[in-house]
This record gives structure tokens, sequence and C-alpha cells, in this order.
């Protein structure tokens, strides 16, 4: 069964800031992927179909398939994993307070993909933001 997980986007202002960030990543490294100190327990399940979604100011705003877990060790010696994550889907997500770290999302409780809109594109971020607090998303 798979199992999703749920990040801050620190410092990321909008899902197209996100995208530009990731971007610069992809042409830096090859691919696009965060990076955290501790190795998920629960590492199989999240790739078993797994989600990560991203909390843009205080809302869940997108997510990325988790494509793959990988292990390393820093210039200092110390542990890391990198998640490395696939292509951007907006979600049609509530709002959340501020946590660190990471933590672990049910499927039930995933937010669901945004349909999109008249002209086949989801609407734009901050009319997103409007319709989910009137209750329409």
């Amino acid at each position: 069964m798979s199992l999703h997980m749920l990040k801050w986007a620190a410092g990321i202002d909008s899902p197209d800031h996100l995208r530009r960030i990731h971007a610069e990543r992809r042409e830096a490294f090859g691919r696009v992927f965060t990076r955290t100190r501790m190795v998920p327990k629960r590492a199989a399940e999240l790739q078993d179909g797994g989600s990560l979604f991203w909390v843009i100011k205080g809302t869940i705003a997108l997510r990325q398939p988790i494509l793959a877990l990988t292990q390393g060790t820093d210039d200092e010696g110390k542990a890391f994993c990198d998640i490395i994550l696939g292509d951007h889907i907006l979600v049609s997500g509530g709002p959340r307070r501020p946590f660190q770290g990471w933590r672990y999302l049910k499927p039930e409780d995933a937010a669901p993909d945004l349909t999109t809109g008249v002209d086949g594109e989801p609407p734009p971020p901050d009319m997103a933001a409007d319709l989910r607090a009137l209750g329409l998303l």
C-alpha cells in the first residue's frame, strides 16, 4: 500500500517558484530531488506509488510522485537521504500549520489533484487559493 509524504516548502512563494527552483536543480544535477537528514522508516511504502505533497505558504499546493530514495554521505561524513521526484501536479489542498521536517500522509488524507479549468489549465494559484477559502475547490 502506498504512503505519501508532506513537506513544507520553506522560502517558496508559489508553485511556479518551486518549478523554477526544480528546473535549476534538474539542469545542475540531472534530476529533481529534495534532501533530508533522516531516511524514512517506511521507505518501501513511499516508493510504492507515493507522492511528496508540498505545503507552500500554509497551503498544500502541489505534489510530485516519489520515484526513488537514495542514501549517501556528505563531505562532512553526515548521512542523508535524497528523495527523487517526478513531475509537478497541482492539487486542491487545504491549509496546514507550520511544521519542521516532513510528515507521513495517508492516502485517504491526501489532497486530490486539481481539476482543470475551462481552458484545460488549472486556475492561477491566487485564484485557486481564493476558491479553496470559499470551499469551492
